[in-house]
């Protein structure tokens, strides 16, 4: 009535067990490598760019406000963005540093 039963092999077999775990592995490399690497050296560039802002920079945010920094606090920088016009945004906002001079070749 019943056939006979044939036990799986098990991970460590020969025929291959570990190598269904070959995919997977590899898809974690390649993640690592095209998608976290990546992120996590970009955020290591923007807060090396957000320590070295200084007083007189010129920089663009990330609501594409272009304006130059008058003052500097700990959390807050406050951009001037047209004469007698300043604004007060978090350092974290600044997305671009740009070379001196950009805002009057604008």
């Amino acid at each position: 009535m019943i056939g006979t039963a044939y036990a799986q092999g098990t991970a460590l077999s020969p025929d291959g067990g570990l190598m269904g775990f070959l995919p997977i592995v590899l898809m974690f490399v390649l993640l690592y490598f095209m998608l976290i690497r990546p992120q996590m050296k970009r955020a290591k560039d923007h807060k090396a760019m957000i320590s070295a802002l200084e007083k007189g920079a010129e920089v663009i945010t990330s609501g594409g406000l272009v304006g130059k920094i008058t003052k500097i606090s700990e959390a807050y920088i406050t951009l001037e963005i047209a004469d007698n016009t300043e604004i007060v945004v978090q350092k974290q906002a600044v997305q671009t540093l740009l070379p001196k001079g950009t805002m009057k070749a604008i």
